[in-house]
């Protein structure tokens, strides 16, 4: 059986005709002309094939046909209503489960107390969190969104925005540089272990440009491949490689002397974290709300 797609038409103007008692009053209440009111109700009568409304020039009245037909509209009226202002209600309280993948090094050290503040600012909220750094699939793994470190996103359909900025260091501990020697050009590198990261395009070619913005591409040897920042990192202190790592992977272990920085007499990379979301049309209140706090609470001269 079709469905009726002009199942509901007229039924608004057709109540505010009865509770106006008058077709200028609904006019005036709508917003619209005492004659398109008129044409409404004429074409829901004639759709319907019953007279609902008896006219006079001074009143209206509602026939038997009328009566029974206005109650049940004014219940669906009534129903839309209060659904809407459900609606409304729940795009002001933030509430529910917002699932959400994050590589580790970030989620630890700068995302988990943004975490813990906005599960207070919001209780009603759950938040069920996956640090990973693998690369994820927002929509096919079901992720509201994702949190992504790169110097550069791939093409895609979805939606970004840029939430902070690090910087690509390259590290090594005094036990490896006393060991292999320390390399003054990062051409050197070709010689020396490193450490590769193999959620990379290209993991094995590590790109450099000088401070007169000449690039540099050498094509390492990678003593370890992992797709996992934090063995990388561990790798390194135990003096097995050289490594590339995002500047705040490696805050702790800077600020205790524990590796040392190498090249730095070249331009150190950018970094940016995004986080990726499916749409911006419809997006729901508890996202949105979400990506304005964690854009509020990280760092902004970092942007």
């Amino acid at each position: 059986m079709a469905s009726n797609t002009n199942l509901f038409d007229g039924i608004v103007i057709f109540t505010q005709v009865v509770n106006c008692r008058g077709f200028s009053a609904a006019a005036e209440k709508t917003g619209h002309s005492s004659s398109y009111i008129s044409k409404e109700v004429n074409k829901l009568e004639a759709r319907l094939g019953v007279r609902l409304l008896n006219r006079t020039t001074r009143s209206i009245s509602l026939t038997s046909e009328g009566e029974v037909y206005y109650q049940q509209c004014q219940q669906m009226v009534n129903d839309a209503e209060q659904a809407l202002g459900e609606l409304d209600q729940s795009q002001e309280t933030i509430k529910g489960v917002l699932k959400i993948s994050c590589p580790v090094s970030f989620g630890l050290n700068y995302l988990q107390p943004v975490l813990s503040k906005f599960l207070q600012h919001y209780p009603l909220m759950s938040l069920d969190i996956d640090f990973n750094d693998r690369q994820v699939d927002v929509v096919l793994d079901g992720f509201d969104l994702v949190i992504r470190a790169t110097q550069q996103l791939e093409e895609s359909s979805l939606i970004c925005r840029k939430i902070f900025q690090s910087k690509g260091v390259t590290v090594a501990s005094a036990e490896y540089l006393k060991k292999y020697g320390r390399p003054t050009n990062p051409s050197q590198l070709s010689e020396h272990n490193c450490l590769c990261y193999s959620n990379l395009r290209l993991p094995h070619k590590w790109v450099y440009r000088t401070l007169n913005d000449k690039m540099i591409v050498v094509d390492v040897k990678s003593k370890l491949l992992c797709n996992s920042a934090q063995l990388e990192l561990k790798m390194a202190l135990d003096g097995h490689g050289i490594v590339r790592l995002p500047e705040f992977a490696l805050e702790d272990t800077l600020k205790n002397n524990q590796l040392e920085v190498l090249f730095s007499d070249y331009q150190e990379p950018a970094i940016d974290v995004f986080v990726v979301y499916p749409s911006r049309k419809y997006l729901s209140p508890k996202i949105r709300c979400f990506i304005d706090f964690i854009v509020n609470e990280l760092p902004n001269e970092s942007l």
